[in-house]
């Protein structure tokens, strides 16, 4: 009896706890006040509690509450007005939420790495949102940051695209940061960034930040001139299944390419599974024949210059998009003496008037160069793009997540940095896990980089021409190119002269005035003459194409720098970072206060196998560590907002550094903000500023860490400057060289003032404005210096040309400003438009500081978000123009003429299935132009699209 009563008190207990513990599930559904469609990704949440959820594609959501009606849910979707609807019972709840004029109620969290409105931001920044990456006329997501205030865009190929703010553009530039889902987007060794290749799909991309101007007092070294952020989409808030397929057409009436199909195919799946668990994976494929440079105009390696000629009137003809044809050597001189060799070869008693008819040629330079390939001869113009990625998350509570995620990719890309490399099969991962809560976040994660089947088009091209017939071969001299070269040339010229001398003694001249007028006959055919010796050295050759130019070229670019052209990387970085906002710990809240505290740890493991670091012993390791803070203080209720921002980190290579940043909002009336902000930034010398050691197509590219210059031996030969060369190589005066000297290279800072004003009036007109000036010191830079071929001054006819890494010894100062308008009219028309300079001072003499910016752009937009049947069409045509500018970089130097392009798309909506038809195009005018010079002209792109489940 006792048990049986002990167990029924037990049963009951069981159900008291059981019934305390009883969970209420509210069903519903969210649409569109105005058309009824379902909104998806709408917030649902419990006023005044941690208690949330989503709403799914079709706009239905389930939420699970612990607390018994009655209570209020409070619903919010960006781009609608928020409403609170009180519960009562578990019955279905149905909301309808009105549209709502959006223009700066965005919330960004890349200015202060805390959310705020765009309006309060207190530095400049823009923002792009899945719903603007859905109408954009852009092919890509990551075309549209080309269009924003104060960016410009480097192409070297329709996959390779590098975005600049603030100057220094550059294929790419290692003086902006851009971060995917937390992590650096940069490869550890090739050192740009691959956001393109591996980053996001474009169904999975949720949002885009950025930051122009300094930003590494939060971001850390690399953020000279702005930071990237790209957020992928939440498979909580962003379930079910979506694709996309588009395709298109390019290459119209290009000079060098058929016209070709593009193809781009997406598809993004998340699934939550339970209120705790979800996942996703998405996926992307592209394809395509990729623009082509074709630039033949004439270089000058040595000035870093362009010059008059070409093939035909040029013995040493460069092209700018011609490979090959910088090998190049001085067929007169001490260490090649060809042409004293064909002499040497005649008859003893010919010698002397052979001399003599040669003597114009051997009193001065009489430099030569093989012949080259055109660049869309020797680089397969398929390009092509696969990204994989996936994560599993898991909520371990409602505040805290736990997850593990991997981007994937693959494909064929062309990058300019040196030279032109093909980066054929490249392959780069970057693999996650992170811990995130509402105020702490600790990651860490990998990038795992593997360079396929690259190489260096320039290298392999020369070894190329190697391959088929070596320019000089002590054993096999005649089999040799440049003594065929020089033979035929002395052939040429005595025949010439001969025919001159025996027509002027017919004309009644003395042997004297006969030998003169042969001579100049010479002189005068000297054009002839090398083309003659051109084609006879040149018999053979295999045309591009060919079979035997085919196995040439593959047994080359199979083997690894320097025997061939392949160039090996297989390096990594590995991170770990945290951050922690106390804010909340603290409960400084109310008191209107923030601090935020965070840290990182970072080690690169560079291999290439001494193919493009001086790794040759094994790899190279380096480490970094760095820790931040930052406090606000919101002052005269929210009238002013005073923060302060502090890094430190050190490599191990350098001194540390430390880079504050202060920043004020003054809010002058509603939705009206002046910013003001001091930004200090810096960055260590990426890896290959540290430990490149490449023999390009033109000189060797090398590091600016005393190990390089000690491996090249610039103690025991020294190196002397361009300029002093230049002069030497003129007057054969060796009093005129000057001995380049080197300091200790640091890493390079930048201090930076902004002023700027944004604003909202009546809700339909948001502008900004800003101005800057920004104090660069230690300017990581290039300068070019030659050493002797031999260690002596004869050494100079053929010497050793060098690229390296130093910092500017005088400080180089920067300025700009930038205005853009976004204004909302009737019928869902709207237009927007910006104009931003940027422009640079001091930079010294002979320098290359590599701006490469024009001084004025502008973008101009008319877009409708809805009109004609139930409004489910729309348009939007963007205009842009840039100004000319001269562009510098250690592959070429030249003039970028001004260009202005027309993109255009329109677009249906399908809301019963929730897709999208789009037909658009971008440069729909079709005019091929140059946005970097050495690169791709770009031509149109035009192309029709279907995505399923995006609305």
């Amino acid at each position: 009896m006792r048990l049986s009563r002990l167990l029924l008190c037990l049963l009951v207990l069981s159900f008291s706890t059981i019934a305390s513990f009883a969970q209420v599930t509210i069903t519903g559904n969210v649409k569109n006040a105005s058309s009824s469609e379902n909104v998806a990704a709408a917030s649902i949440a419990i006023k005044g509690t941690g208690t949330g959820t989503f709403t799914d594609e079709k706009g239905n959501f389930k939420l699970v509450s612990k607390k018994n009606p009655p209570f209020t849910i409070v619903v919010s979707s960006v781009g609608y007005e928020p409403r609170e609807v009180i519960v009562t019972s578990a019955s279905p709840v149905n909301v309808v939420l009105e549209p709502a004029v959006s223009l700066g109620s965005e919330i960004v969290v890349s200015a202060s790495r805390v959310p705020e409105r765009i309006l309060e931001s207190p530095v400049s920044i823009e923002r792009v949102n899945a719903a603007s990456i859905r109408v954009a006329p852009a092919t890509s997501y990551y075309d549209i940051i080309g269009n924003l205030k104060g960016v410009d865009m480097t192409t070297s190929s329709l996959t390779f695209k590098t975005p600049s703010t603030r100057g220094f553009n550059a294929s790419g530039n290692t003086r902006l940061n851009q971060i995917v889902d937390g992590m650096d987007n940069q490869a550890p060794g090739l050192n740009f960034s691959v956001g393109g290749v591996i980053g996001l799909t474009e169904l999975d991309v949720e949002s885009m930040e950025l930051l122009g101007g300094a930003s590494s007092a939060l971001y850390g070294p690399g953020g000279m001139n702005g930071t990237i952020l790209i957020n992928s989409k939440d498979p909580f808030k962003y379930p079910g299944l979506s694709a996309q397929v588009k395709g298109g057409v390019m290459n119209i009436n290009s000079p060098v390419r058929s016209t070709s199909a593009y193809q781009d195919y997406s598809l993004r799946w998340a699934q939550k599974i339970s209120d705790k668990f979800a996942f996703k994976i998405a996926g992307q494929y592209m394809q395509a024949n990729d623009w082509a440079p074709y630039d033949s105009s004439n270089y000058d390696a040595i000035a870093f210059k362009g010059k008059a000629g070409n093939r035909t009137t040029d013995p040493n003809y460069n092209g700018v998009n011609v490979y090959g044809d910088e090998t190049t050597v001085d067929i007169r001189s001490s260490q090649s003496p060809f042409i004293q060799g064909v002499i040497a070869t005649l008859p003893a008693a010919q010698q002397p008037l052979v001399t003599q008819i040669m003597t114009p040629f051997l009193t001065s330079p009489f430099s030569v160069s093989r012949t080259g390939y055109n660049e869309a001869d020797i680089i397969d113009p398929k390009t092509y793009n696969l990204k994989i990625s996936g994560g599993l998350y898991y909520k371990i509570t409602h505040d805290l997540m736990a997850s593990i995620s991997g981007y994937w990719g693959t494909g064929s890309t062309v990058y300019t940095g040196s030279d032109r490399y093909a980066l054929k099969d490249l392959k780069m991962g970057q693999y996650k896990v992170e811990l995130k809560s509402k105020n702490w976040f600790l990651r860490g994660y990998t990038t795992q980089e593997n360079s396929g089947k690259s190489y260096n088009a320039t290298v392999s091209t020369r070894l190329t021409n190697e391959a088929w017939k070596p320019s000089y071969n002590p054993g096999n001299p005649t089999g040799s190119w440049y003594p065929q070269y020089a033979g035929a040339f002395v052939q040429g010229a005595v025949t010439v002269w001969q025919q001159a001398y025996a027509a002027a003694l017919q004309a009644g001249q003395s042997q004297q005035q006969a030998a003169a007028t042969a001579e100049a006959a010479v002189v005068a055919n000297a054009t002839v003459l090398n083309n003659a010796a051109r084609g006879y050295a040149d018999q053979g050759r295999p045309a591009a194409g060919s079979t035997e130019f085919k196995n040439n070229f593959n047994s080359v670019i199979t083997k690894p720098i320097p025997q061939g052209g392949l160039f090996v990387d297989r390096s990594d970085l590995y991170m770990v970072e945290g951050q922690y906002n106390l804010t909340e710990p603290l409960n400084l809240q109310s008191k209107g206060t923030d601090i935020l505290v965070g840290g990182n740890w970072k080690q690169y493991v560079l291999n290439s196998q001494g193919t493009i670091f001086a790794d040759t012993t094994g790899k190279i390791k380096i480490n970094e560590v760095g820790v931040y803070a930052q406090i606000s203080q919101k002052l005269f209720g929210d009238a002013l907002k005073l923060t302060a921002s502090g890094r430190y980190d050190k490599n191990e290579n350098f001194e540390g550094k430390f880079t504050p940043r202060f920043s004020a909002v003054v809010k002058v009336a509603k939705d009206q903000n002046i910013r003001l902000s001091y930004q200090t930034a810096y960055r260590f010398p990426t890896t290959q500023n540290q430990w490149i050691n490449l023999q390009t197509g033109t000189a060797f590219l090398i590091g600016g860490l005393p190990q390089l210059r000690e491996g090249h031996h610039f103690d025991t030969n020294p190196v002397y400057t361009q300029d002093s060369y230049i002069n030497f190589a003129g007057t054969g005066d060796p009093s005129k060289l000057v001995v380049q000297q080197f300091k200790t290279y640091k890493p390079e800072t930048s201090n930076s003032y902004e002023i700027g004003y944004k604003g909202l009036i009546a809700n339909k007109l948001m502008f900004d404005v800003y101005g800057y000036y920004a104090h660069y010191k230690d300017f990581l830079g290039r300068i070019n210096v030659v050493q002797s071929s031999n260690g002596e001054i004869s050494g100079l006819a053929n010497p050793v040309f060098y690229s390296v890494a130093v910092n500017s010894a005088s400080s180089v100062n920067t300025y700009g400003y930038g205005l853009s308008l976004e204004y909302l009219l009737r019928n869902n028309f709207s237009i927007n438009g910006n104009f931003y300079s940027d422009d640079i001072t001091d930079v010294p003499a002979n320098f290359q500081a590599q701006f490469n910016t024009p001084k004025y752009r502008t973008n101009i937009g008319l877009a409708n978000s809805g009109f004609g049947w139930k409004k489910r069409m729309g348009f939007n045509v963007v205009y842009r123009w840039q100004d000319a500018y001269y562009n510098e970089s250690t592959f070429i130097n030249g003039n970028v003429n001004a260009f202005s392009t027309l993109d255009a798309m329109i677009s249906l909506k399908l809301p019963d299935i929730k897709s999208m038809i789009k037909l658009g195009g971008t440069n729909i005018t079709n005019h091929y132009y140059l946005n970097s010079y050495g690169n791709p002209r770009i031509g149109g792109l035009y192309y029709v699209s279907f995505a399923y489940n995006v609305l």
